[in-house]
């Protein structure tokens, strides 16, 4: 049987580690990795923005926005 937790702190994790240890249970952590046109995106923006290419905008544009 596979038992998966979510959403579990950093804190906890060592103690369920040392749990399922214990038990003799078998452990294997799996990463989700990002989607990467989504990171790629991301680090297109962050590039855009440090060559001065994006835009400054007030509190009030900011509220026009939602209007």
């Amino acid at each position: 049987m596979d038992l998966l937790l979510k959403n579990v702190k950093k804190k906890d994790l060592p103690v369920l580690k040392a749990l399922a240890k214990r038990l003799k249970f078998e452990i294997e952590e799996q990463e989700k990795p990002y989607n990467p046109e989504f990171v790629k995106e991301i680090l297109d923006a962050e590039k855009s923005i440090a060559e001065g290419k994006g835009i400054k905008m007030t509190k009030e544009d900011l509220d026009n926005l939602w209007k």
